[in-house]
């Protein structure tokens, strides 16, 4: 009798993972916060890897001493997504996607034991924006954002829901792998009992995220057929 195959979930970060949005993201924030609250720069000291943007706003807010409600955080990030979709068609620094990600992502696309989704911290608003900027929207069949649940470690459950909600056939016994560039990313697959794999793309290097608990360790994206040997056998 042949094994069953198992449907791979495949939960890709955003920032650092895919792509550098060449400080889009941030001149956005400060842009809206400015705007909103008459605070320069309030997000140029907040530490953002890795951290869902609810955590990023709600530190910004502390540090300035704001006191907000639901009405001035629903026009914060509002305004936010409009300076986003400004931002993002600017020059910036190492703008792009990271090395090898389109080929991956092609790779991936047709194989019929593989569904591609995101896991990040970004708003899914923010996400969107992003990815369809830099045409890569469309491999995604669902998400798990940072208006799920503002600790990260939540979202691979919420991800798996979804996986499962999608036109996606799921099977029963399907492994779930993140694959990020950040300890935070490689702390979420563990905490939601998911294999992980870490790209040194982004502000960490090897061993940072090996000491992490990473289950596998590349330095970017570009060998795919690496890539499919470690996250399929």
């Amino acid at each position: 009798m042949m094994s069953r195959i198992s449907t791979q979930l495949l939960l890709f970060d955003i920032d650092g993972t895919l792509l550098l949005s060449g400080g889009a993201g941030k001149r956005a924030l400060n842009r809206a916060f400015r705007e909103l609250f008459g605070v320069n720069d309030g997000f140029d000291s907040i530490p953002v890897a890795g951290r869902t943007d609810e955590l990023i706003f709600r530190d910004a807010i502390k540090q300035c001493g704001i006191a907000t409600n639901a009405s001035s955080r629903s026009a914060f990030f509002s305004l936010y997504y409009k300076y986003l979709e400004q931002k993002i068609v600017c020059p910036g620094r190492n703008k792009g996607l990271m090395p090898g990600v389109r080929l991956l992502l092609d790779r991936l696309a047709p194989l019929s034991n593989v569904v591609i989704g995101l896991l990040t911290g970004n708003f899914a608003r923010a996400a969107k924006i992003k990815l369809q900027y830099f045409g890569i929207w469309d491999y995604f069949v669902f998400g798990a954002y940072g208006d799920d649940a503002p600790v990260r470690d939540d979202l691979v459950p919420i991800a798996v829901s979804r996986a499962r909600a999608s036109k996606a056939v799921i099977t029963p016994n399907a492994d779930t792998i993140v694959v990020g560039d950040t300890p935070l990313d490689v702390r979420c697959a563990i905490a939601g009992g998911a294999r992980s794999v870490a790209v040194c793309t982004g502000s960490y290097g090897e061993t940072e995220l090996r000491e992490a608990g990473a289950d596998f360790v590349l330095l970017d994206l570009t060998d795919a057929e690496r890539f499919l040997k470690l996250v399929l056998e």
